[in-house]
């Protein structure tokens, strides 16, 4: 898969460098599977949630963080969306970031 953007993940765990290994650690196998649905991600994250809009909201070092994004399949391409704590996935509308 493509993973946009790095950045992203990147300045998160500047700041939660707790983050860092987990963030990192998904990036990589992101960046080797090759998702055809979502029954592909739950294979291999049994607590990954999918949402709406082909959204999949990722739990990070021990459901300490969550990342959500993006994902068109029939491209290859994943789309960061959000990666944040607990309490501010809890203020925004997972469906619409």
């Amino acid at each position: 898969m493509r993973v946009f953007s790095k950045k992203m993940l990147r300045e998160f765990w500047e700041s939660h460098t707790d983050a860092k290994a987990g963030l990192q650690g998904w990036y990589e196998e992101a960046l080797r599977a090759e998702w055809q649905s979502p029954s592909d991600i739950k294979r291999r994250y049994a607590n990954a949630s999918i949402i709406g809009d082909n959204r999949v909201v990722f739990n990070i070092q021990g459901n300490a963080y969550r990342l959500i994004v993006k994902i068109h399949y029939d491209r290859g391409f994943v789309y960061i969306r959000f990666v944040g704590t607990h309490t501010e996935y809890d203020k925004i509308n997972a469906e619409k970031v």
